[in-house]
This record gives structure tokens, sequence and C-alpha cells, in this order.
């Protein structure tokens, strides 16, 4: 057993334009300043971190990591959330994603898709220079419009998606190999790759790719109604990513897991910060250290309620309450008898 490392912070819904929100300096030290020990980069966001640099200068990144060093922090990983999302999009989701991508090839998919599979290798490319073993993102989507099986679906629709998703995808992951880092997809609604099932559908098709891993994250898996917890038994092999978040779902006779187009605030299922939602934290951090476990706790924050500066504070002290100090002896060895083998035979009748 390992013991987790953290708390961590994904500082994606922090970035502002506003200090201390608007350099990586000073979002560091604010971040230490709420307890976090690391933070979680998002890699599209030029006002903490130049991508193009990470992946050509090693001098820059080290520049980065000393920086953050200043205030204790460390970095634990890139995200391509944004990017990873446009290496595959349904033509009905092009105008609602187009922002996601950089200015120039906008309005134009095979262009944006192109600039999103480069993103994503600079982001492995950057992890290795920044001497990182895991990297977040998201698979995309092509088949997600169709999740519903109404209209009834063709023969071979979903089939057809999930070997095109795989075959955009698997040059970024022999990239991955190549840099000696995981591609973690969070297993997301909105995403191919939106549970378990989905999962190894994909994982199947790209040869059980050795660098095809997961992010786990149980706020999705509750407003799934998805037993969050044996996820964790049956995929803890390839969970090599934490995000920390809270959620609740609340069905009522109006509404239920796919929350009749409502806000946020009044959804059935709704993000909440930490220790405010379901998910019983104290198993997952046990289950996790059980298996091994010994990547970063990072807390994502959303929340439709509380304001993200008291929920990260916050979650800085629920993870640090919550990570387990793993044992260097068993909680009997007081009464080790130091039985020998002849003494072993003996107690069994076959000495």
């Amino acid at each position: 057993m390992r013991t987790l490392k953290g708390p961590g912070l994904f500082l994606a819904q922090f970035a502002g334009d506003a200090a201390p929100f608007d350099s990586w300096k000073s979002i560091t030290a604010w971040a230490a300043d709420c307890g976090y020990v690391g933070v979680q980069i998002p890699s599209w966001d030029g006002r903490l971190f130049d991508l193009d640099k990470a992946a050509s200068s090693k001098d820059y990144c080290d520049e980065l990591k000393g920086v953050a060093a200043e205030s204790g922090i460390a970095i634990t990983e890139l995200s391509t959330h944004l990017q990873g999302q446009l290496v595959a999009v349904h033509p009905a989701y092009d105008t609602a994603f187009d922002g996601f991508a950089a200015p120039e090839v906008r309005g134009n998919p095979k262009a944006r898709q192109a600039w999103a599979v480069d993103q994503v290798k600079k982001a492995l490319t950057a992890s290795r220079n920044l001497g990182l073993s895991a990297h977040a993102t998201f698979s995309g989507a092509l088949a997600w419009p169709y999740l519903y099986p109404w209209p009834q679906r063709p023969a071979g629709l979903v089939e057809t998606a999930f070997d095109e998703l795989a075959a955009r995808w698997r040059p970024i992951l022999d990239h991955a190999e190549e840099m000696g880092v995981d591609v973690c997809y969070e297993i997301h609604p909105g995403e191919d790759l939106h549970d378990g099932i989905s999962y190894e559908m994909f994982l199947e098709r790209t040869g059980n790719h050795a660098r095809a891993c997961m992010l786990y994250d149980p706020s999705h898996y509750i407003l799934q109604h998805l037993d969050y917890l044996e996820n964790i038994d049956i995929y803890h092999d390839r969970i090599r990513m934490f995000h920390v978040k809270d959620a609740e779902l609340n069905p009522t006779g109006r509404q239920g897991v796919y929350g009749g187009y409502q806000s946020w605030v009044n959804r059935a299922g709704r993000f909440r910060s930490l220790g405010d939602g379901q998910v019983d934290f104290g198993q997952v951090f046990s289950k996790l250290t059980q298996y091994g476990f010994d990547g970063w706790a990072v807390v994502e924050w959303e929340c439709c309620l509380k304001h993200p500066e008291d929920g990260a504070r916050e979650g800085a002290e629920f993870v640090k309450h919550h990570i387990i100090r793993v044992t260097e002896k068993a909680f009997d060895d007081f009464a080790d008898s130091g039985a020998d083998m002849a003494a072993n035979r003996k107690m069994l009748g076959i000495g």
C-alpha cells in the first residue's frame, strides 16, 4: 500500500483576469495559502501556462516548477480537457465546441481536429519535460447524440463511432508511450467514454493500450446512479488520476437523472462542494489506498451554491483529513508468537 499525495487543486475553475488568479506566480501562492501542496494545470490557459514553450523547452518547465516551489507547490498533472474534447466532435456540437479551439481553426472541423491532436501531443511532451507521469483529458464524442436508443439506432452505428474514436486516439496513445505518460480519460457524461462499459469498448479497440487509463471522479458516477465504489474494484489497475469532487442525486416525481433541462441549482443531480454531497469519500480513499494508488488527490471545485474560494479552502482541509497514511506494520504484530516452520507443522499435526 502507498499513501496518496495531496491535497492538489485543479486551477481551471479559478484562473481569471484579476489577481491573484491571473498569473502563475500569484495563483500558486494563493493555492499554497489555501492549504494545497500541488496544482493541476489547464494547459489551454495562457495566463498561467505556455504549452508551446513547455513542449519545446525543458528550461521553461524547470522555471515553471521553480516558481511554484517557492510557495511549496508541485505540479501534479497537465490537463487537455478542452483540446481532448475536440479530437472527436459530432457535427451537432460543432458550434457549441468551436470556442474551445484556436481562432484560426474555428469553423473548420478538419483543421480543428488536427489542431486538437497536436495540442494533446504537445501536452504529453510537456508532461515528460515536467517529469510528470499522468495526463488528464476528455475523449471527445461521436456517438453521444445517440445515447438514448430512440429512435432505434441503426445496426453498427455505435461500433463505427468507437472504431473511429479509437483510430483518432491511437497515434496520441502511441506518442504517450514514447513520452512515458499515461493518458487519463475523465469518464464523464458528454464524452463517448462516460462509464465503465463505454471505456471498455474503447480500450478493446486500442488493443488494450497500456497508456489508455482513467481519471476517477466519483461525482460523475453519482449523477448516473452508478456504483462508484465497485468501479474502483473493477478498474483500479487503470485508475491513474483522481479528482476529488462531490455531487448529489435527489430524484423526485418530476425529474431524475436527465434533469428536465433545468439549471444546475434546480437539477435532481448537481455538483456540490466537498462534504456537502453524497459521495462517501471515506470509502473512496480507503479503496484507492487498499489498491495502492499513489497519485494525487486533486480537488476539482464545482458547486452550484458555494463560493469557489470557500470551496477551495474547505476542500484542502477535507482532503488532508481523508488521506490515509499507510501503516508499516500489522495491527496484531504485538501478538506474534515467533513460531518457525517446525512449530507450524507441529500445530497442524504434521510434524
